[in-house]
Parts: C-alpha cells; sequence; structure tokens
C-alpha cells in the first residue's frame, strides 16, 4: 500500500503567524500523498473573549453552545482554514478547505448530554473516505478543520486530534498511515515547565499513570487517548511533536506511541 502523512497542527502554532508560515512551508515540502488538520482554539478564544461570550473547557473540550458554534465555525472553517489554503497555493500546493459538511466529509451526532453537556459537540459515526481518496488521486491536498454536521443541517464542533485520529483509521484501510500531532512543544513532557523531559517512547500504561498523578492534563489527554485508538485500528504509527520537526524523519525529535 502507497504511505500517506496526516498532520495535525493544533496550539499556539495556529496562533502565531511567523510559527504556523514556517510549518507550512515544512509541510509544502514534504512528499504527497498528505492531508492538514487544523485546530485553532486559542483564536476562537481570543474572539469569544472580544465578544463576551463566555467559554468553558473541560479536560481539553469546549463547551460549545450556540454563540460559541457560530464563533467556531468562522474561526475554523472561515479564517484560519481559508489562510491556510492560501498560503499553500502560494507554495505551489494545490490545497482545498473543507469542512465536514463540503462533500459529506465527515457526518456525526450531538454528544449525549450525559454526565455533562457539552452543547453543539459532535461525535464522529463515519468519515468519506471515498471522497477524500479521489481528492489525493487527483493531485488536491485536503485541508480539514474541525467542524462537522449531522446531515440534518446542524453544524457541530468537534475535536481537531479526534479527527485528526478518525480520518487516519479509515484511510489506514487503503494507505499505510503515518499520523502526526504537531504543536508548540517538543513532544510529549513528563514536566511541562522542562523542554528536555520529553518522554520518547509512550505506551498506554505509563500514558495512565501518568495521567493519574496528572503529569498529563488538559489538552493533551484527548489528544493522547485518540493517538492510542489510532494505533488500535490500524493506523501505521502515530507521534507528538513540535511543528518545527516533521522534516526529521531520520533524526527525529518527540514522543512515539506505542501500545
Amino acid at each position: 500500500m502507497q504511505n500517506i502523512k496526516i498532520i495535525k497542527i493544533g496550539g499556539n502554532v495556529v496562533n502565531d503567524t511567523t510559527v504556523l508560515h514556517a510549518f507550512l512551508k515544512d509541510f509544502a515540502n514534504l512528499e504527497s500523498p498528505k492531508i492538514l488538520i487544523h485546530g485553532g482554539g486559542v483564536l476562537a478564544t481570543t474572539l469569544a473573549e472580544k465578544l463576551a461570550i463566555k467559554q468553558t473547557i473541560i479536560d481539553g473540550r469546549r463547551i460549545t453552545d450556540a454563540a460559541t458554534l457560530d464563533i467556531a465555525t468562522m474561526v475554523y472553517a472561515g479564517s484560519i482554514n481559508k489562510n491556510i489554503v492560501a498560503t499553500l497555493q502560494a507554495m505551489d500546493c494545490n490545497a482545498v478547505g473543507l469542512s465536514g459538511a463540503d462533500g459529506n466529509l465527515i457526518l456525526g451526532h450531538k454528544r449525549v448530554s450525559s454526565p455533562i453537556d457539552y452543547g453543539f459537540v459532535g461525535d464522529i459515526d463515519t468519515v468519506n473516505t471515498n471522497f477524500l481518496q479521489i481528492l489525493i488521486e487527483n493531485g488536491f491536498l485536503p485541508i480539514v478543520c474541525p467542524i462537522i454536521h449531522d446531515g440534518t443541517g446542524q453544524l457541530l464542533n468537534t475535536n481537531a486530534d479526534t479527527i485528526a485520529s478518525e480520518i487516519a483509521v479509515s484511510l489506514s484501510k487503503i494507505y499505510n498511515v503515518d499520523l502526526l500531532f504537531c504543536f508548540e512543544k517538543l513532544g510529549v513532557l513528563q514536566d511541562v515547565n522542562d523542554e528536555n523531559s520529553i518522554i520518547e517512547n509512550l505506551d498506554f500504561e505509563l500514558f495512565g499513570n501518568l495521567k493519574s498523578k496528572k503529569l498529563i492534563a488538559n489538552g493533551m489527554i484527548p489528544k493522547l487517548h485518540n493517538g492510542f485508538l489510532a494505533l488500535e485500528k490500524g493506523v501505521q504509527s502515530v507521534s507528538i511533536c513540535h511543528a518545527k520537526n516533521i522534516n526529521h524523519q531520520n533524526n527525529f525529535i518527540g514522543t512515539k506511541l506505542s501500545l
């Protein structure tokens, strides 16, 4: 099977124009096929604060009321997605920006409101693998934002790490998939204040131990849950690294997950 890289970019990288541009330059130089999934929670939170719309995040997941959904859609599917697409077009990459509603790419349902009511947050049911394959085989570069739909006209906000994992799993049936989660840290750190405390190899048991000691918390929890799930369901490799290190395949700096 052909190899494909699926890269999720998030954290403060998306919020920093200079860092994001440098990442996109490296991303553009990666061999195809490849897919980029992006978050943008920092920018969404900033806009919400400007509009005096209170934001609540539990274990790295955003509570999404109707007003927050509007903000998420504007920021994720609008400004961030289209600026990334335009930047990549300037780098001779034929990028196409997508939400889950485009081409029926990602269909989901509103998360059950017990024990926590997350509002208009979606859980994924299906990924349109055939649509992605058509785009890839015709030379397009999919850029996917974390907005999906439920098939009845309702948009839903979904964790970008989850989208990256689900797309990786769906494509693992037809490609050898390498999934990378990239952000502003060098990898999973045993001490968030010490950049040299990278955990180079992280298995599920160690993850559980570090989580119980609260050494892994907040947004890293869903990222790692999604990474381990992807490995369980057939994804070839899952890594977590700094956005500047996506091209360092022979001298990888970051965290590799294993079951």
